[in-house]
């Protein structure tokens, strides 16, 4: 599923061909995704202008002229791609409809928006802008790994008492919103802490080491264009890059990358999902 990085890099994609232009057109050619998709959606859309183009964790979020915000979430296999954008950015005309295309929005500059989902996981919403925080999806997120409200001071108090692994709580979305698998591992390598320790355990002093970090690593991979494992692909078709600079995600067996160190990456299995770390490196 897209983290942090891959959703802010489509969000990125979109904003020249969305930001103050109008929908001349929003087809939807579904019902539903995951859940149901809101009741006249083509209509609620077509002539609306999308005023700004934000995202909050793994969410996109386009605020409409109309006081409503249209909710995006990519989910397992989700892309938005932009084709005949008229400022000259991505280059690509307008393909041929394909199977999966569920919504299809034409913008009055010429751009397309094309939401394609052949798992239909990803989800859509209309929500009233005003009250966007309060949406289900996001009413219990944590701060933004990016943002102002992460810092050392909070990060520590969040983790302090808490007899979970390191690496379960920073998945928690309620203590830092969009951080995933691949780029907790990376990060937690960076910061050369064992995702077995406990969160109680790694002390405020560490804790506060970890802040800095997980913002470079989001960052870096923001820069690259995210990770392209599956199926993900930027707003403009291409593959993102980041993957070629993982440290321990998915390298299992493979020598540790640290200078010096001949330690050999390992995995593991926590609440289902694989750890890569390496055991000299992470205590």
């Amino acid at each position: 599923m897209p983290e942090l990085p891959e959703v802010e890099t489509v969000r990125r994609g979109l904003a020249p061909a969305m930001e103050g232009a109008a929908i001349a057109r929003a087809q939807v050619n579904r019902p539903d995704l995951r859940w149901p998709l809101p009741p006249d959606m083509a209509a609620r859309l077509t002539g609306r202008t999308v005023l700004a183009l934000r995202r909050r964790s793994k969410y996109i979020l386009a605020d409409l002229d109309s006081g409503e915000t249209l909710l995006v979430h990519l989910g397992m296999s989700g892309r938005m791609t932009v084709s005949g954008d008229p400022l000259g950015v991505f280059h690509h005309d307008h393909p041929a409809p394909a199977k999966h295309d569920h919504v299809v929005l034409d913008m009055e500059n010429g751009a397309r928006i094309t939401f394609n989902d052949p798992r239909r996981f990803g989800a859509m919403d209309l929500i009233a802008t005003a009250q966007t925080d309060a949406h289900p999806l996001l009413q219990k997120l944590g701060p933004e790994p990016l943002g102002n409200g992460f810092d050392e001071t909070y990060l520590a108090d969040a983790l302090a008492g808490r007899n979970t692994p390191i690496k379960s709580a920073l998945l928690d979305q309620r203590i830092v919103a969009g951080l995933g698998n691949i780029y907790v591992c990376e990060a937690l390598f960076r910061a050369r802490i064992s995702p077995r320790r406990r969160a109680r355990n790694i002390g405020r002093r560490r804790a506060a080491a970890l802040v800095p970090v997980i913002r470079d690593v989001l960052r870096d991979a923001i820069a690259a264009g995210g990770s392209s494992l599956r199926d993900f692909r930027q707003a403009h078709g291409e593959l993102g890059y980041f993957q070629h600079r993982f440290d321990v995600y998915d390298r299992e067996g493979e020598l540790c990358r640290t200078d010096g160190c001949d330690a050999r990456v390992k995995r593991i299995v926590q609440s289902g999902r694989s750890s890569f770390y390496c055991p000299s490196c992470q205590r």
